[in-house]
Formats: C-alpha cells, sequence, structure tokens
C-alpha cells in the first residue's frame, strides 16, 4: 500500500474505517532497530538520504540515514527543514474546522457561497459541491497538478529549470482546474485532487479577512511553538539546518539526478508548499489527535473517512489518513511529496506514539516500510 501524496507523481492518497484501534508501544522496549533498518534500505534503495524522529512512552528518538548533499556528502541532520508538501492539507483542514466550531462557517456549506462563481466551467459548479466534500476529495473537481502543460512546466527538466522561479496565485492554479471536465460528480466518488485544498486556503480567507497562512500561524504554529515549520508563500529556499532535495524531474525513475532545493513554492499554495521537520510534526500531530486543537465533535469529523477502492487498509477524512498496519495498529496523518521531497508524519489514536520522516529524494525509497518497522517491529 503506498500512501505517499502530493504534488509529484500519481500519487494517491486514502482511508476507510471509523476510530482507531488501541495503540502499541514501539517494539522492543523502545527499541528503534527495525526503524534504522528501513530508513538504510530506502538509501540502499536510491534515497539520497533520510531524517526521522520519532515519541513514545520511552522518549524521543531521533536518526538519518544517507546523506544531505551528493556532492559534499555530508550527512543528514536530525534537525533538518524539509518541505512537507501534502501534509499542509492537515493544516488546512484543521483551520477550516476551527472556524466551523467557531460557528463562522459550516463543512456543508457550499462552494460558491464562500467563493461565487470560482468553481464553473466544463461542467464543474460550486454550487453543488460542499466544504466537506473539497476537505475528503469526493467533489470531483479536476486536480490542477494532473494537467499536462503543468506538468510539463513545472515537474519535467526542462520546464523546471525555466520557471521554478515563477509565482503561482491560487486563482491561477484553480483556472487550470476549471479547463477540464469534473472527475465525477460530487459525492459519488473519490479522487485526490490538490484543488480541493487551494479552494480550501481561499475559503479561509474569505471567511476571516485573513490569508491561511496567516491563519495557521496564529492558530496551530504559534500556540504550539512549532519552530522549525513555517508557510513561506514565494521564498524559494528552506531555512537551515537543511539538505539538499533532489528528483529525476522525469515520467521515469532512471536518468540524471537534478538538485530541485530551490522552487517558488507557491506551485503548491495550499495544497502543498509548507515546510517543517519531524519533531514539531509529531508535536503537531499528537496534539491534534489528543484533542488540542479541535473540540470532539471536529476531531470526530475528521476521522471520519472515506473507503477508496484499489488502496487496502487505508480510509481518507478530512485532511487525515487512517492507515491500519499488518500487526493491526491504527495510524493517522498524512504524506506529503513536491520536488526532491517525500514525507510521511503518522501518530496513534491517543497521540502517544509518533513518527515523522523525510526522504530528500522522491523517485524511490519505501516509506511504507518505515512506518511498519516502527509500529509494527518488521
Amino acid at each position: 500500500m503506498s500512501v505517499r501524496t502530493g504534488l509529484v507523481g500519481a500519487a494517491a492518497v486514502v482511508v476507510a474505517g471509523a476510530l482507531a484501534g488501541p495503540a502499541v508501544a514501539a517494539p522492543a522496549g523502545g527499541d528503534h532497530a527495525s526503524t534504522r533498518q528501513a530508513m538504510d534500505a530506502a538509501v540502499k534503495d536510491g534515497v539520497p538520504g533520510v531524517t526521522a524522529t520519532a515519541k513514545d512512552r520511552y522518549g524521543t528518538w531521533s536518526a538519518t540515514s544517507g546523506v544531505g548533499d551528493l556532492r559534499t556528502e555530508a550527512p543528514r541532520s536530525t534537525a533538518d527543514h524539509y518541505r512537507v508538501g501534502s501534509i499542509t492539507k492537515t493544516f488546512v483542514s484543521t483551520v477550516l474546522l476551527q472556524l466551523e466550531a467557531e460557528g463562522r462557517l459550516s463543512l456543508d456549506d457550499k462552494v460558491d457561497k464562500w467563493l461565487p462563481g470560482v468553481v464553473r466551467g466544463h461542467g464543474h459548479d460550486g454550487s453543488a459541491i460542499t466544504l466537506r466534500q473539497l476537505l475528503n476529495h469526493t467533489s470531483g473537481i479536476f486536480n490542477y497538478t494532473a494537467d499536462e502543460d503543468f506538468g510539463r512546466t513545472y515537474f519535467l527538466k526542462d520546464g523546471f529549470f525555466e520557471h521554478r522561479y515563477d509565482t503561482n496565485t491560487p486563482e491561477q492554479l484553480v483556472a487550470i482546474a476549471m479547463a477540464h471536465k469534473p472527475d465525477f460528480a460530487p459525492g459519488t466518488s473519490w479522487n485526490y485532487s490538490n484543488t480541493n485544498y487551494v479552494l480550501a486556503g481561499m475559503v479561509i480567507g474569505k471567511v476571516t479577512g485573513h490569508s491561511y497562512a496567516s491563519e495557521i500561524r496564529h492558530r496551530i504554529i504559534e500556540p504550539l511553538g512549532l519552530h522549525a515549520t513555517s508557510v513561506p508563500g514565494t521564498r524559494v529556499t528552506v531555512p537551515r539546518p537543511s539538505s539538499r532535495a533532489y528528483s529525476k524531474l522525469a515520467e521515469t525513475m532512471t536518468g540524471p539526478t537534478y538538485d530541485a532545493t530551490e522552487l517558488n513554492p507557491s506551485l503548491a499554495s495550499s495544497a502543498g508548499e509548507m515546510i517543517s521537520n519531524s519533531s514539531d510534526l509529531n508535536r503537531f500531530y499528537a496534539a491534534l489527535l489528543r484533542g488540542k486543537l479541535l473540540p470532539p465533535k471536529q476531531l470526530t469529523e475528521m476521522k471520519t473517512t472515506v473507503k477508496v477502492d484499489g488502496i487496502p487498509n487505508a480510509g481518507y477524512g478530512l485532511g487525515l489518513i487512517d492507515r491500519k498496519l499488518t500487526c493491526g495498529v491504527h495510524v493517522w496523518g498524512h504524506d506529503g511529496g513536491i520536488h526532491g521531497s517525500t514525507s510521511s508524519a503518522v501518530t496513534t489514536a491517543d497521540g502517544r506514539h509518533s513518527l515523522s520522516f523525510n526522504f530528500n529524494g522522491d523517485w524511490s525509497g519505501d516509506s511504507d516500510a518505515v512506518i511498519e518497522a516502527e509500529f509494527c517491529g518488521k
């Protein structure tokens, strides 16, 4: 089961199941040897380097494998900042659910209530799509990153090096999607669409009068003390300490490797532009699952998942993935992919055992194996 979700590749996300089962601590008294072995295996498979941090009842464990810079062979740091891609979606969903708890919107509101006329064209109809359907990817809205021209411009070598510093507005990204037919009628199926979360970010702006980035900062980042977490906007660099990010910038997983560290993350917008590190992500997801960011009603809504055919043992909630691992443990979190960066952050339902990690390459490595190793000891 690959639940690697994000802006790069034909990534898909999933979920199925209701509330998580009992949490199980790290095997063998907090021994993370299996996790380290899975990280080493990812490097052997071609990932330049891995950084990971786990937190459980035995304390905090951090480790790295491989290198952060192919040129200098400098190692990765356990404190590395990295682009988290679609992990951004959980932050965006949390803010919308907070706004619902405050009575400022309803997840049953139609998109047109807040963004009149924005979702129109080729069969798209914002008067028939709810905010909930944006958050759980049942809207049917076309995924703008699946547009062939957008892919050539930003994900393939020639286009990327010409356009990596371009600024994209949310309106421009949505317009790309509106040039295509919907994937299906709202509420009739499921398909991962980054456009859903660009629109969600726009709704936050309309409801609050502030950018979604500003709302994430004062509602989540500052209260939790997430000092390594940021919403970069158009800033093209990653704060230090950080490693280089590498990509094939091709439709194949072979061929030359390119440094894709610097880019204008507005191409991802509120679907995937954020930067964080492993410790901050663990703190965020643990706080979220423990009910420190949402009232019980909204957390229950977030954890109410829809089944996705074709991906077993996982379901998608409102910006939150539930996975049932081979040992029966349920973990909640999200994955993220963006140029040269593949990340996962998961925690048990009680928030007591968390793992976050990053590969600084986007073409190889088994992230599921790292999660299985940490929570199932294999």
